[in-house]
């Protein structure tokens, strides 16, 4: 909790520097933006092949049980796979909703065909989260 206090000041400080830099100057406001994203995804990607690397044995913690090798591979695997799913059932939602709008505000009739279709959509994400149950079970 007091992580989000110290974060949430910041996080708005940040927003309304970049506000105020994109009204000044629009191309280097963006050209910092890029840069900054980059840095972040830099490190994002530091940090997660750290946590592929090493165990809590290498970082000094005391195990209690042992766990299997690929403990730490299996968990990332179903982050990835709830990540990935969920973010592909958001695309496939998106584009079959603004269509099964437009096709309900022209003939009322098809709502229950137009909803299929978006219920297949998200079915992406279930699909995700199983492989996730899966790859956790495994561990």
């Amino acid at each position: 909790m007091i992580t989000w206090l110290i974060a949430l000041p910041m996080l708005a400080l940040v927003s309304g520097g970049i506000a105020l830099q994109l009204r000044r100057h629009p191309r280097g406001g963006l050209l910092l933006i890029k840069l900054v994203n980059l840095a972040l995804m830099m490190g994002g990607g530091v940090l997660v092949v750290l946590a592929a690397t090493t165990t809590p044995a290498s970082a000094g913690a005391v195990v209690a049980t042992t766990a299997p090798p690929y403990a730490g591979q299996a968990l990332m695997g179903a982050a990835i796979s709830v990540a990935g799913s969920s973010i592909g059932a958001a695309i496939a939602v998106a584009y079959t909703g603004s269509a099964a709008l437009a096709a309900i505000s022209e003939r009322p009739e098809l709502f229950g065909r137009a909803m299929v279709f978006v219920g297949l959509a998200e079915g992406i994400a279930i699909y995700g989260l199983v492989v996730a149950i899966i790859l956790i079970g495994k561990v």
